[in-house]
């Protein structure tokens, strides 16, 4: 089957809308959605309607928690748009986003300027290097500076925002905009609360000011592309002479090549400025083709390919989303880089080693979905009847096996403790926790193998505290959440030895066995070793395995807390045995007994998880950041500066971590963010230690 006429792959765009908490993504979304014939009627955030926002927890709290895809066509080019989210916690959402599009739409608001979230997703985008064109929403709010938000861009995320429109008035006085690149202005009429507008020429009092900004902007453009040698001549000696072709042109080549983040402004809730938006998209954004080859690893020849985004190319898609859709069911989200998807075929799953087949495909509409038989390169789909697929995974056709780059996912930053609050929950929490494990990989979900407790992990407490919530409305069950405790752990100081005889007799047969221990320190991390040194049958070859199983089981337990021994070398030395009474058992008891003897007279200590902390914050924050962290006994490793930001390297025992995400916002107004994993275990300061056993 071939791709419908009136869709080419050089009018495909894939864009995301991302930006801080509360900028107006979703409202922009819903306007894009309105003007491109998608919907009949405008949802408002603020009365819990928005199209995109369908989750129940969305609506009530009027915040974007999932991406949403949905397919729009504008000026005959077809648009596939994700809204994300803006909150921290949920920053994964931006990240898988942002490893499938192809460019981007940042929105700042026009009263704040650059926020701390912006500047989070901004750093996402740089790091797969998407492509952006920026909008500052909100002209209309009180307080609104176009020229400052262009600035807190410049300054904060040094980004080379320049603006191709000049705002006409501010606050209630937003009239309209003029475009620098026809240097026309559109006058938007209130009355259809700017769905229409007027084309003018320019105020006389901007007209001084407009032609100001429309030479720093073609100066902008003849700088980056310094080989279009006519550009560059027309702009010295004759402006005007430029066409407006050329200089879409010169601004598309200079968002593609990532050198050029050109500035539009407007206000979505009052619907001004957003079909400016829809063009900018059409005309500048790169297709699939602008965003060239993709980077792939041929599994038969080990070579690395280059796949160009071509129909007639062998399948190779990617895996970015996976989502419990209450209708149909499982539902995974996918990227086509090459070749075509269709429906029914046999495909090849390489991360998991898997051939699973695509029973239905879908066009999604934020909820709402469309059946369609075959997917192209450069679509976005929804496929049903993927079973083994997860975030992240490689999607090919068998002919070819190949293996895209993978995706990143930061670890957990918090965890707590969850028990079902009755029998009938149990197996409904397990199913429940393993769904929403599925479709987010940053929800972990473990067992605590001291306490036996199920302990979740996720990105904030806001994270856990929605995924707490959807178990209860998506899967009916009922759980009580509390905090985790530390798995701490013992270890020994000092060599020492054990005798120990474990004899029982209560009438009939009696039990017996003799064990003699010698114990060491073993290095660090490197676990423990249990030897049989025992000659000449002192203990019968029978019973050296149980003798082991009894150190084991007591080693699991340890003698100052009931916390795991750890690092310890064990050498069964001696024994003795009962030709009537010894038996299996006994040597095992006598096992357990004979390494709890030894390790009380090893000097035991309580050692602490340690964790890497990487803190990522703006200089001005610093030194509040580091002084935080040598209050919760951390260690500061060294840092590093990373375009106007500082990433503070430490360690710090991970029972002071415990509601850093909470210190670490107000600390920073939200700016900084942190990455946290495991290092490795370390002595606990006597004082600690005497707190840990008094418990």
């Amino acid at each position: 089957m071939a791709r419908p006429p009136k869709e080419h792959l050089k009018d495909v765009r894939n864009i995301g809308i991302m930006a801080h908490i509360d900028a107006g993504k979703t409202t922009t979304t819903e306007r894009i959605l309105f003007y491109s014939g998608r919907s009949h009627k405008i949802g408002e955030v603020h009365e819990g309607a928005a199209t995109m926002d369908w989750m129940a927890q969305e609506q009530e709290r009027g915040i974007t928690i999932t991406s949403a895809a949905t397919t729009v066509y504008w000026r005959n080019s077809k648009i596939n748009i994700i809204d994300t989210p803006g909150h921290v916690d949920f920053t994964i959402e931006v990240e898988r986003s942002l490893r499938v599009l192809d460019g981007s739409v940042a929105l700042f608001c026009s009263v704040s300027g650059v926020e701390p979230q912006s500047e989070t997703v901004w750093r996402q985008a740089d790091k797969y290097k998407v492509p952006r064109i920026a909008f500052v929403n909100k002209m209309d709010r009180m307080g609104a500076d176009f020229f400052d938000a262009v600035h807190t861009m410049r300054d904060k995320l040094h980004a080379n925002a320049i603006p191709v429109q000049c705002p006409i008035g501010a606050e209630a006085e937003f009239k309209g905009l003029v475009d620098l690149v026809t240097m026309r202005a559109y006058i938007f009429n209130d009355e259809t609360m700017g769905a229409d507008w007027e084309e003018t020429d320019i105020p006389a009092d901007l007209l001084e000011k407009c032609q100001k900004m429309r030479s720093d902007l073609l100066e902008e453009l003849a700088t980056l592309d310094e080989s279009n040698e006519s550009f560059l001549q027309k702009v010295l000696e004759n402006p005007d002479a430029l066409t407006h072709e050329e200089i879409h042109a010169a601004i598309r080549k200079g968002v593609c090549e990532n050198k050029f983040n050109p500035v539009l402004c407007g206000s979505a809730f009052k619907n001004k400025g957003v079909q400016q938006l829809l063009d900018a998209v059409v005309n500048w954004m790169p297709s699939p083709i602008d965003r060239g080859v993709i980077k792939a690893h041929d599994l038969n020849t080990e070579e690395e390919l280059l796949l160009e985004p071509a129909d007639d190319q062998p399948l190779a898609a990617l895996a970015f989303k996976i989502m419990t859709d209450p209708y149909v069911g499982r539902l995974t989200f996918v990227r086509v880089y090459t070749g075509t998807l269709p429906k029914g075929e046999e495909i090849l799953n390489t991360t998991k080693g898997e051939k699973e087949r695509i029973s239905r495909l879908l066009e999604m509409h934020a909820n709402k979905r469309e059946e369609r038989d075959e997917f192209f390169t450069g679509d976005i789909a929804a496929c049903i009847g993927l079973k083994k697929a997860t975030t992240g995974d490689t999607l090919c056709s068998p002919k070819r096996p190949i293996i895209l780059e993978k995706m990143e996912f930061p670890e957990a930053v918090i965890s707590m403790a969850i028990e079902p609050k009755s029998k009938n929950d149990r197996e409904k929490l397990a199913t429940a926790l393993q769904s929403l494990a599925v479709e987010d990989p940053t929800f972990r979900v473990s067992t605590h193998e001291e306490t036996g407790q199920t302990i979740i992990a996720g990105m904030g407490e806001l994270h856990l505290e929605i995924l707490h919530d959807r178990m209860k409305r998506e899967f009916n069950v009922e759980a009580n959440v509390g905090k985790p405790q530390v798995a701490y752990k013992e270890t020994i100081t000092m060599p020492s030895a054990s005798q120990t005889k474990f004899v029982k007799q209560s009438g009939g047969r009696g039990q017996y066995a003799h064990v003699e221990l010698e114990i060491r320190p073993n290095e660090k991390g490197k676990g423990n070793e249990i030897v049989s040194k025992i000659v000449g049958g002192s203990i019968p070859k029978e019973y050296i395995a149980p003798t082991i199983k009894g150190i084991e089981e007591g080693l699991s337990t340890g003698v100052l807390a009931g916390f795991g021994l750890v690092d310890v070398i064990v050498d069964i030395v001696f024994g003795s045995y009962h030709d009537v009474d010894s038996n299996e058992m006994a040597f095992k008891i006598c096992g357990s007994m004979a390494i709890k003897e030894a390790a009380r007279k090893a000097k035991p200590v309580i050692l602490e998880p340690i964790m890497k902390v990487d803190v990522t914050t703006p200089e001005t924050n610093m030194g509040d950041v580091i002084g935080d962290l040598n209050r919760r006994r951390g260690q500061i490793l060294g840092q590093e500066n990373q375009k106007g930001a500082v990433i503070v390297h430490s360690e710090v025992p991970l029972s002071e971590m415990f509601g850093y995400s909470t210190t670490l916002r107000s600390l920073s107004s939200g700016r900084a963010n942190y990455t946290m994993g495991p290092s490795h275990f370390e002595r606990v300061p006597t004082k600690i230690q005497e707190e840990i056993i008094k418990k």
